[in-house]
């Protein structure tokens, strides 16, 4: 039995695949999938899917180099759709947009989900464009020493609201530490990514480390 026997592919032989940024949460596109299209996906670890318009299998970033790098396909409780959770290396969309669904809503009203990626992209914009009256056009003009002071003096902060047991406190001061090292990070160059890869990286070598001390 193949690891697709207990998928529903729909007469036509195709499932629905929901392709999410592994990253950051946001649904990027929805495709379709069909055995053969899966099985390319699950070897080469890149998304392929079927193009119900061409009738034919079209590896996503193909010819605009915005690939998708699988980093897990997970069915969903009835087997008849998947979800497919990526790292991307350019926009989702034919349109040069980051999602598909990006469009006005046609009820509601959607509001961007705030994320550490999403700060670190504006503070990018800052950095680039340097606004009048903006802190944080402030701390790029006075350069790495002057924000390396404010990461220590709010870490400072983070310590004394600590030990006095404030959680509202340490939150407030928590969450300005996490902002002027964020802006380190952007003057730096380093970004979010690389800090998760990193974190990821220690994760393994500490679950390593556990199996190790079992045997």
């Amino acid at each position: 039995m193949s690891s697709f026997d207990n998928l529903k592919f729909d007469q036509n032989g195709l499932i629905p695949a929901i392709v999410q940024d592994a990253e950051t949460g946001r649904v990027l596109t929805l495709a379709y999938m069909n055995r053969e299209s899966l099985q390319r996906s699950v070897e080469n670890g890149l998304t392929c899917f079927w193009s119900r318009s061409r009738q034919e299998l079209w590896l996503k970033g193909e010819t605009s180099g915005n690939y998708q790098h699988i980093v897990s396909i997970e069915p969903d409780c009835d087997g008849d759709a998947l979800l497919v959770k990526v790292q991307k290396d350019g926009p989702a969309c034919h349109t040069g947009s980051d999602s598909c669904f990006d469009r006005a809503p046609l009820y509601g009203k959607t509001e961007e989900a705030f994320s550490v990626d999403s700060l670190y992209a504006l503070l990018q914009d800052r950095k680039q464009q340097m606004p009048e009256d903006s802190y944080t056009t402030y701390l790029f003009q006075k350069g790495i020493d002057k924000i390396l002071k404010k990461v220590g003096e709010e870490s400072t902060e983070v310590i004394i609201a600590g030990k006095g047991g404030d959680k509202a406190e340490s939150i407030y001061e928590i969450a300005d530490l996490a902002y002027h090292v964020l802006v380190m990070m952007t003057e730096m160059g380093i970004t979010p990514a690389e800090i998760r890869t990193e974190l990821a990286s220690r994760h393994v070598i500490d679950h390593k480390v556990k199996q190790e001390k079992m045997v």
